[in-house]
């Protein structure tokens, strides 16, 4: 099996090929759909090998391919194989352009998936690669089979992890590019315990690696026995590259997935006949922190009564997110969600009003906060922040208490960012699952706590470990300042109004 030291240094060195026609941040559009490409290509030959063994032959097999493609997993035309991709070496970037469309067309289910890059597109009358450097790549990847007897399900993933976290810190900051930290979402998995038939759902899926980890998490506690009842996924996006990456993940993992495309929160894509929002037993998301992209009326005037303890400010999305996936859940579901840290304190112990802590103690009086879990700095590819991952559970076993586990200290230093070490996941799911304390990392706190801390649901101010920064952050005191002054406005226009009404002359 090809790992991960193997694939991280196959990968280093293809995108040094295209370094310089091509923008670091762009260097996974280019090489992951070609990966995709060898993966499907790969597993086909294998295919063909093993109805050869079986009929005699490979051209028999081969034969029968052709009478029959659902004999294999993804029928790939003779022109779109690699080893005819590979032994181009002319009008290489029409050919693969080609390749993948064909592909598409004989499998309609990767359409607008494999055939999302046009290898042969130009920038000011120039092509954006060359056929020369297409070459060297394509030469490169040709190093290593992926087929399944050579590398994991999860390679896909692997690969744009890697390829994010080497050349995209900087373009993590661009609109839409956030990815989870593979520990956060193995971590997350861990503690949603999925079991078996339930429905799973991420409203901001990126590439799908919160998905992903569920499907593999399932798998590990299940084996392959047929007789479980396998998970069933569901996924949108809005980025149509990032959505294909997923699709393509999910391809790639067999999984049961139904992925859309589109704007979760203003046209939400899974619906019940009667128009009204699909139910999940899992919801988990990851979504960007702070989105300021939201109008009002995205909250005032939704059909889906998903805005049911308040309308977030225009500063931060962040209990809009929740108030969405919470209005996703089944009966009894439960939800992981990755925020900000500011999302779960701002507000507390502040005069005046506040439209998240009042969201927060909506959920709180309501009893639906399970967990709250504070993880170390430095962990994401475009914050060096500090994220909160939030437990929302419809079917608490702990009633009226809230379990905070400050996992600020369990980390490892990485290059370039920190990371969750095995020790370190495992420690914190056992602490979750038994919901139990533990000195210095996890506290039990009753309903009546929070209240007199006006609702702040921050682990680090119940879990206090040695010499911790109280220091606001930057980015929470921008999403404080910017609501402060969204209020001072409402409050100006309010007052001009009453003064208007009175007889007063306001210029």
């Amino acid at each position: 099996m090809l790992d991960i030291k193997t694939l991280e240094n196959w990968l280093w060195e293809a995108a040094c090929k295209i370094r310089g026609p091509v923008d670091a941040p762009k260097y996974k559009d280019y090489i992951l759909p070609l990966v995709f490409l060898k993966r499907l290509s790969d597993v086909f030959d294998e295919e063909i090998e093993k109805l050869a063994q079986e009929y005699g032959d490979k051209k028999t097999a081969e034969e029968l391919i052709e009478e029959d493609h659902s004999l294999v997993w993804f029928y790939i035309p003779k022109n779109s194989r690699w080893s005819e991709v590979f032994k181009q070496s002319t009008r290489l970037g029409e050919f693969l352009t080609d390749a993948v469309r064909a592909i598409a067309r004989e499998n309609p289910k990767l359409q607008g998936v494999i055939d999302i890059r046009d290898f042969n597109e130009t920038a000011a009358g120039q092509r954006i690669i060359s056929d020369e450097l297409l070459k060297s790549l394509i030469d490169v990847l040709n190093r290593h089979k992926i087929g399944l007897k050579d590398a994991e399900p999860d390679i896909l993933g692997r690969a744009y992890e890697y390829l994010l976290r080497k050349f995209a810190e900087g373009s993590g900051q661009s609109a839409g590019e956030f990815y989870t930290p593979k520990e956060v979402a193995i971590l997350m998995a861990n503690m949603l315990d999925p079991k078996e038939g339930e429905l799973v759902y991420d409203p901001c899926l990126g590439s799908g690696g919160l998905l992903i980890k569920i499907f593999l998490k399932f798998k590990e506690k299940y084996g392959e026995d047929e007789k479980i009842k396998p998970l069933q996924f569901f996924g949108q996006e809005v980025l149509h590259g990032t959505y294909a990456m997923a699709r393509m993940n999910s391809f790639i993992h067999k999984m049961e997935s139904e992925i859309a495309l589109g704007d979760t929160m203003n046209k939400p894509a899974f619906k019940n006949k009667d128009g009204s929002l699909m139910k999940f037993d899992i919801v988990v998301a990851n979504p960007m922190w702070n989105q300021n992209i939201f109008k009002q009326s995205t909250y005032e005037t939704d059909t889906f009564n998903r805005f049911v303890y308040g309308f977030p400010p225009n500063s931060s999305a962040d209990w809009g997110w929740v108030q969405h996936m919470f209005a996703s859940l089944k009966d009894k579901g439960r939800m992981a969600v990755v925020l900000d840290t500011g999302a779960v304190s701002r507000g507390s112990g502040n005069e005046g009003s506040s439209r998240e802590r009042d969201i927060r103690k909506a959920f709180v009086e309501n009893d639906l906060v399970e967990a709250v879990l504070l993880m170390p700095e430095n962990l994401f590819y475009n914050t060096t922040s500090a994220g909160i991952i939030l437990v929302i559970n419809k079917d608490k076993k702990h009633k009226d208490k809230v379990l905070m586990i400050n996992a600020s200290k369990l980390f490892e230093k990485g290059r370039p960012k920190n990371f969750l070490p095995d020790a370190a996941i495992k420690q914190i799911s056992d602490i979750y699952l038994n919901f139990t304390e533990k000195k210095g990392i996890s506290k039990i706190v009753t309903k009546e706590e929070l209240v007199k801390n006006d609702y702040n649901l921050s682990p680090s101010r119940y879990v206090s470990t040695n010499g911790e920064d109280t220091t606001l952050p930057l980015d929470e005191a921008v999403v404080l300042l910017k609501e402060a002054k969204e209020e001072q406005q409402k409050a100006d226009t309010k007052l001009k109004e009453v003064l208007e009404q009175l007889g007063f002359e306001i210029e």
